[in-house]
């Protein structure tokens, strides 16, 4: 007789492996668009230097701000003050200085671009000020209502003082680097030396003479002009030897080291409330070594990064976040500040709302950088439209204008 019995159905594949097999395979096909659609003398180590200099200063902020509740009122805090080992932390995440290299190298290329094609320093200058500025209305117009509504309902000052101070402290910035490629024409042929040099000086009068501590607001610009600087003498062609990243990474290096053991510079590379002297507010000549230091770094690893820019994956989301830096960097403070607001409603929650001086907040904090991550990319969903304002669709990032001239071609594709 044949065997009755139902035949057992196949254990069918789990549904979990099909989906993310899926979703893989759009990603590919999307990044694979993408890549086909960037021109092919695009230098890609550009963008990633500043994707990797964006994120590492979201991750930085998102790493060394606490806003600790305390009664009914916040208050911002930094582990760095109660774990002052951690200062290592904020030498890898304090990467202002490769944003201000690459913002010299590619607005030096822009503008010799641009006169070579006949455009005016006016219109350049409205094209890149504009797409900085742009998404800075969205931001301050939100914290305007926000803060006047928290005050209206009551709201602690000092909580509303220290939120606002934490959303918008990212312009200072942007303000800086408009003043700087505003003057990129005059900026072209300075070396870097010069104003190493003006900081140095500020800095001995203010530490070794006394002088005022005001003074050392020079260095706000000063100090910044040194990585634009030499973004300009790359643009030139004067750091593409290998030699060059090495004197500025171990010539950096060993400065920063000398002045934080021997000369009372502070450790960290970020400011710690409470501290008497911050390297970055403004910044100290140790400060500006140590963006030698990671400019030099940045150089020795563009033919790493080129060649791993070549993957379409790797690529795509390079040109993603070059997409949006802007809208990433302004709402970054806002992703954290939203997060901790709304995690009160369940109480004071570690590495959120307490005080960070232990590694129990550190664990903790970790654990919530994917929260703080999700919560910014609804902000990025949100806001990035703003960013590129009547700008038409697409990028140049990954689509450009074909130059007229061949000799303005590379110029061309830095923007």
């Amino acid at each position: 007789m044949p065997d009755l019995a139902p035949t057992p159905a196949p254990t069918p594949a789990p549904t979990p492996t099909v989906i993310p097999s899926f979703a893989r395979g759009a990603l590919r096909e999307a990044a694979a668009r993408i890549d086909a659609a960037t021109p092919k003398d695009r230098d890609r180590a550009v963008d990633a230097l500043r994707a990797l200099a964006i994120l590492g200063v979201v991750l930085g902020h998102w790493l060394v701000t606490a806003l600790v509740a305390d009664g009914g009122s916040l208050h911002a805090a930094s582990p760095l003050g109660d774990m002052p080992w951690l200062a290592p932390v904020s030498w890898a995440f304090q990467t202002l200085a490769v944003f201000f290299l690459v913002g010299g190298h590619v607005a030096t290329r822009g503008y010799a671009s641009a006169r070579a094609r006949g455009e005016s320093y006016g219109r350049w200058l409205t094209a890149r000020l504009s797409r900085l500025f742009r998404p800075v209305l969205a931001v301050l117009a939100l914290w305007t209502a926000t803060a006047a509504l928290l005050l209206l309902t009551g709201a602690d000052f000092v909580t509303v003082h220290t939120l606002v101070k934490l959303a918008l402290s990212p312009m200072w910035f942007l303000l800086v680097f408009a003043a700087l490629t505003a003057a990129t024409p005059l900026l072209t042929r300075m070396h870097p030396l010069w104003p190493l040099v003006v900081v140095l000086h500020v800095d001995l009068l203010r530490f070794g003479l006394g002088a005022p501590s005001g003074l050392g607001w020079v260095n706000l610009a000063a100090g910044w002009l040194v990585p634009y600087t030499l973004g300009a003498a790359w643009s030139r062609g004067e750091l593409d030897r290998r030699r060059s990243g090495w004197i500025l990474l171990t010539g950096g290096t060993a400065a920063t080291a000398a002045l934080v053991a021997w000369a009372g510079y502070p450790a960290s590379m970020v400011g710690v409330p409470g501290a008497p002297v911050s390297n970055l507010n403004p910044p100290t000549l140790a400060a500006v070594t140590f963006g030698l230091a990671q400019c030099g770094l940045a150089l020795l690893l563009r033919e790493r990064l080129r060649r791993a820019m070549r993957r379409p994956v790797a690529w795509a989301a390079v040109a993603l976040v070059n997409l949006s830096a802007m809208t990433i960097f302004l709402w970054h403070q806002t992703a954290l500040m939203a997060t901790t607001a709304t995690g009160l409603l369940a109480g004071r929650l570690p590495g959120l709302h307490t005080r960070p001086d232990g590694l129990d907040w550190v664990a903790a904090r970790l654990a919530w950088l994917p929260v703080f991550a999700l919560v910014l990319a609804g902000c990025w969903a949100t806001f990035r439209s703003c960013e590129h304002g009547g700008v038409r669709r697409g990028t140049r990032v990954v689509r450009v204008h074909s130059p007229r001239r061949r000799g303005t071609t590379a110029g061309a594709r830095h923007v």
